[in-house]
């Protein structure tokens, strides 16, 4: 199956998506496909492994694990059957606290933290169909990081709904309720200068 063979209209499960083995990179969000773009830039990729490296050197050691995509994460709304879930995700970098979330296939279940790195191929729409999925499904902390902007903000989790805090850039440090002592300092993460697209 080629991916320009797939009905983009129709409803997809992880039993679909598992199978498919064409090139094209996609997420599945509500069973609708949504095609990653096709490859990040190079500022993209340095601040996603900027993340993965202060967040590894923190974690070393302690229970909570991070992993950078592509690494598939589904979020079942009932059943873990494949077919039953509708919503499967490549977060660029997440942290996952629970062990018994993880398998080999990646991570079934909400991780603690997700990161997303915008790029320039994001919309809108994808960018708010995340935010709800990511929220019902009860990510702890979801992080949007505008590497154009230089910008961090971070949505909390507060009785089943986003709380955003305010848009953090160079001078600021990143904490997070749920890895204490832990600090980012920002002015570290955009240590570049905004390059025109």
């Amino acid at each position: 199956m080629q991916f320009a063979d797939l009905d983009l209209n129709k409803a997809y499960t992880y039993a679909d998506y598992f199978k498919w083995q064409f090139e094209e990179r996609v997420e599945l969000i509500k069973g609708k496909i949504f095609k990653m773009s096709p490859a990040p830039s190079n500022l993209h990729q340095q601040i996603c492994s900027d993340l993965h490296g202060f967040l590894w050197s923190f974690l070393r050691g302690k229970p909570c694990k991070v992993y950078s995509a592509p690494f598939d994460v589904r979020l079942p709304l009932k059943s873990t059957d494949d077919k039953d879930v509708f919503t499967v995700l490549q977060p660029d970098v997440c942290v996952v606290c629970d062990k018994s979330k993880l398998d080999k296939r990646g991570c079934i279940g909400a991780p603690d933290i997700v990161i997303e790195v915008l790029s320039p191929g994001n919309n809108s729409k994808e960018i708010i169909s995340k935010f709800e999925v990511y929220e019902q499904a009860g990510v702890k902390e979801y992080w949007v990081v505008s590497p154009q902007n230089q910008t961090l903000v971070v949505n909390t989790l507060n009785a089943g709904k986003y709380y955003p805090s305010r848009q953090m850039a160079k001078g600021d440090i990143v904490t997070s309720a749920i890895l204490p002592g832990f600090s980012l300092n920002l002015a570290e993460l955009f240590d570049y200068e905004v390059q025109e697209e």
